[in-house]
């Protein structure tokens, strides 16, 4: 992974335009980008390209994610966002 593409992808988590996604995400993306694999990282990049109020629901557990966003990436930010609140 090149770092141009994980520092795109930290800065894009971190300012989604959603201020509790932007807490979330941004924390992931700094604490486990870097660990995630290629097709992980597109995977993730995937969720990023989704609408707001969707990736909100769907990382808050309010919706249920379509298949193509039902993925080990969006189970990773499940249990991030559930350790993260306390």
């Amino acid at each position: 992974m090149s770092d141009e593409r994980l520092k795109r992808l930290i800065y894009r988590s971190s300012y989604t335009g959603t201020k509790e996604l932007d807490l979330v995400l941004g924390a992931f993306a700094r604490a486990h980008l870097a660990e995630l694999g290629a097709a992980q990282l597109d995977r993730y990049e995937a969720l990023l390209g989704a609408e707001n109020p969707d990736l909100y629901a769907w990382v808050f557990s309010r919706e249920e994610p379509p298949a193509e966003h039902d993925t080990d990436v969006l189970r990773m930010i499940h249990g991030y966002a559930r350790t993260s609140r306390g």
